[in-house]
């Protein structure tokens, strides 16, 4: 009867440091500093370190781009928006700057912003569900 219950203990024990450890990995390199959460619709998106493009049918939520910066390089972006609003977002060394606020029907083909090198985020959010849009971030 021992020695059912010391292995029974020692599984336990085992389990515990598994899920430990696991938790212990997931909080160091699981989460990102920030996150997407979306609901979507016919929705297309890639992100490379220079560039990044979101193309939707319907959008509700918030998506986040990481790219990487480099001296002397300005970031482009461009927006078009059939309906809903949008927010366009610059994370750069902590600092949040808002690009633009696009509204429904709202379209702008290019603009352009100096950013300091190194790793920027670049976030699309919306309060609400949004329709045909086309989001895109080049460094150039």
């Amino acid at each position: 009867m021992n020695s059912v219950m010391n292995s029974s203990n020692r599984f336990s024990k085992k389990l515990f440091s598994a899920v430990a450890a696991s938790l212990i990995m997931l909080s160091l390199f699981g989460c990102g500093k920030y996150s997407s959460k979306y609901k979507a619709v016919a929705f297309v998106h890639s992100n490379t370190p220079s560039s990044a493009y979101m193309d939707f049918y319907s959008f509700e939520g918030r998506m986040v781009f990481k790219m990487k910066s480099k001296e002397g390089k300005e970031l482009n972006y461009s927006a078009k928006l059939e309906s809903g609003c949008a927010r366009i977002l610059l994370v750069s060394s902590e600092t949040e700057t808002e690009l633009a606020y696009v509204d429904g029907s709202d379209e702008f083909s290019s603009r352009t912003v100096s950013v300091e090198s190194g790793t920027v985020y670049i976030i699309v959010e919306t309060d609400e569900e949004c329709s045909n849009g086309d989001f895109r971030f080049s460094f150039e």
